[in-house]
């Protein structure tokens, strides 16, 4: 099983020098892959109609996460890139895929593409995508993707999108694993049926120990490889070390195969403090 670290973006008030020094300790400490949150745009929350639901707000910053592995790969040697996800239904799918090819080849085959469909309709329509139709675009943009990731010329003609006999050129020397991101049966149907695995977010060990379990018999049930297929749980902080130990334990036994560690919410308000954070998770996994 894989054991990567979660960007603690919203903590660390946009410094561009923690996006080098966590990415780059966080690769000398032994962790797998290192996981980015995506967010445009941060809304104002007050006087919402329909209200704003998810946590974070015009104060929370974000950094673009192909931009921001695109700078790591040049610095780094081994460490995975992972969106966690990318809103993919409010951009641009070709450009998706050029941006994802890009990140893919020069970082040597390192980024695992995670997507999902978010919750900022203010995020939606700034960037001219309707907020109501993104499970539907989802779910085209992920076949479509594939077909620009490995096809010589793609005719594609959808709901959504239009390419009329076009190339990606040049493409990632390997098809880009999809992830899903979500909660729900809308996603744990699409991704059992179109995506290479899933990132489960919130709701405990238990929750998503259970919750692995009925989309493993979904994908088994469609006569796709369940060792083919991912499962990334991304492990809040909720009970120290000891406690986090405790998750992966569990995680391990219930055949995931990648967790994210996630150190935002502790009150660490440095740099410094979330790569000790990182380092004493690194100790008692003994990952380096």
């Amino acid at each position: 099983m894989q054991i990567g670290a979660v960007y603690p973006q919203n903590e660390l008030r946009g410094d561009p020098t923690a996006v080098r020094r966590i990415g780059t300790a966080v690769e000398e400490m032994g962790f797998a892959h290192l996981l980015a949150y995506d967010h445009v745009l941060g809304a104002v929350h007050a006087d919402r109609t329909p209200p704003l639901t998810g946590p974070y707000t015009e104060h929370d910053p974000f950094h673009d996460p192909f931009v921001m592995f695109a700078h790591l790969a040049g610095i780094t040697e081994r460490i995975g890139f992972a969106t966690g996800i990318l809103v993919v239904p409010q951009r641009q799918t070709a450009l998706v895929a050029r941006q994802a090819a890009d990140v893919d080849l020069l970082s040597g085959g390192r980024l695992r593409l995670g997507v999902g469909v978010g919750w900022n309709h203010v995020e939606y329509e700034a960037l001219g995508q309707n907020f109501h139709t993104r499970g539907a675009r989802q779910e085209e943009q992920v076949q479509l993707l594939r077909r620009l990731f490995t096809e010589p010329v793609v005719d594609f003609s959808g709901r959504f999108d239009r390419i009329d006999r076009a190339a990606l050129v040049p493409k990632p020397a390997r098809p880009i694993p999809i992830w899903l991101g979500g909660s729900g049966e809308a996603a744990f149907d699409r991704a059992s049926r179109l995506a290479d695995g899933f990132i489960f977010f919130g709701g405990g060990i238990d929750h998503s120990v259970d919750a692995w379990r009925r989309l493993r018999d979904r994908v088994a049930g469609l006569g796709r490889s369940i060792e083919d297929f991912g499962a990334d749980y991304v492990a809040l902080p909720q009970g120290g070390v000891g406690g986090l130990t405790a998750e992966i334990d569990a995680w391990r036994a219930a055949e995931g195969t990648h967790v994210s560690v996630v150190t935002m919410g502790l009150g660490l308000d440095s740099v410094d403090g979330h790569i000790d954070y990182f380092a004493s998770v690194a100790g008692a996994l003994s990952l380096s």
